[in-house]
């Protein structure tokens, strides 16, 4: 099945909010509730703060009516992974720029990337894919060519360098074969996903800074690559800021910061807040709930080794006038299940709810937006793929440490 790549979706209903919504759908398939201003808000972090240029790492979520969201709050550089994502971007917004981030490409990806869709960026950790990439664009010589770090420093909930990324000894090797070729030298790194740590951006330009020294290569475009966390439950953010001036003060350290092209990833950070998640209750059996959306569907991040954030949720009924009410009781521990047939499909850790929530009550989970939909299948029939705006007012700033 394809990805849809132009933006011929019908208009979303819009409501005023999740509770309007309820009432107004009363919904038995789960709806995301996005919500503009939080898009909005998290754009404006990045766009405000960060000292280069913000990518929206689509992987994140590629759900078109997300995609909207994120460009109408003035993102306008996506990082992409494969050629169905640059259509996907260059089909709804021709004039956003696509960045091909990912290391290693299928034969002939490069190519098509770069003669068709004008892509000049691209990511290599490898001799094989640097010749790769040089033969499929004819050693053009407007290419910036990234070489890609690995960066296992702690600080994140989910590492992504134990699959790509290579040492400073070998990317200083690179970096010397990408200026002979007579592309741009570029050097990018990941500190990993969910990352909760602002030194964890310091030690990975100081890599960046070693390899360049190494390599005698005064390197100019540097991506810090992406990371920065949402607002899960429970979870302790520092505030943005800290991470957006430990990477200016760590890129200090490079000679002639201020001639320095500097590039970001986010992609949870950018999407995680705008979107809410409404389920229902078909069953209530004892401690145990079963829902409208599981594993299979929006919650299949909860099941990653180490991944121990949980989305917010809260219970809501209808009363018998038709209007929301929240749920009220003694908060204790319920088993979450989704609707397949299948035993494992349950969220992994119990959910403290009140203990009156009944069959027929809504569970609204927030901080949803990040890979939910990216994930999600349609095993045993289940495929939640259902839509709406909701009108939240400006968020109020992220709790965070002082």
């Amino acid at each position: 099945m394809g990805i849809s790549v132009l933006p011929t979706e019908p208009a979303l209903p819009r409501f005023a909010s999740i509770e309007k919504l309820i009432e107004t759908l009363k919904p038995v398939e789960s709806v995301y509730a996005l919500q503009p201003e939080k898009f909005r808000a998290a754009a404006k972090r990045f766009l405000d703060r960060f000292q280069g240029d913000t990518l929206y790492a689509v992987k994140a979520n590629p759900a078109p009516y997300v995609l909207d969201q994120v460009y109408a709050a003035g993102i306008r550089h996506f990082d992409t992974a494969s050629i169905g994502e640059i259509e996907l971007v260059n089909g709804r917004f021709p004039d956003a720029h696509c960045h091909f981030m990912h290391p290693i490409r299928a034969p002939g990806a490069a190519a098509i990337a770069y003669n068709k869709y004008g892509l000049r960026d691209f990511v290599i950790d490898t001799d094989s894919e640097l010749d790769k990439l040089l033969a499929e664009t004819a050693g053009a010589k407007d290419l910036r060519i990234f070489v890609r770090l690995a960066a296992p420093l702690g600080g994140a909930l989910l590492e992504l360098s134990s699959k790509f990324g290579t040492s400073p000894d070998e990317g200083a090797r690179l970096l010397k074969r990408v200026a002979k070729a007579g592309a741009v030298p570029a050097l990018t790194l990941h500190v990993g996903s969910q990352c909760l740590s602002a030194f964890s951006y310091a030690q990975a330009v100081e890599l960046a800074r070693r390899t360049s020294q190494k390599a005698g290569i005064d390197v100019r475009v540097i991506d810090v690559g992406g990371g920065f966390p949402a607002p899960y439950a429970h979870t302790e953010l520092p505030a943005y800021h800290w991470y957006f001036d430990t990477i200016s003060e760590a890129l200090q350290t490079i000679p002639d910061p201020e001639t320095l092209n500097v590039l970001c990833e986010p992609g949870r950070a950018l999407v995680a807040e705008g979107v809410s998640l409404v389920t229902q209750v078909f069953l209530r059996k004892n401690d145990k709930l079963y829902i409208n959306d599981g594993i299979y569907g929006s919650f299949d991040e909860l099941t990653l080794p180490g991944f121990n954030e949980d989305y917010p949720v809260r219970a809501v009924m209808l009363d018998p006038r038709g209007k929301v009410k929240p749920r009220r009781g003694v908060d204790r521990p319920f088993r979450v299940y989704g609707p397949t047939c299948d035993s494992l499909d349950a969220l992994p850790r119990p959910r403290m709810l009140p203990d009156t929530v009944e069959t027929g009550d809504f569970l609204i989970f927030d901080v949803m937006g990040a890979y939910t939909t990216a994930a999600r299948s349609s095993f045993n029939g289940f495929y939640p793929d259902r839509w709406a705006i909701v009108e939240t007012p400006e968020p109020r700033p992220l709790k965070a440490r002082p």
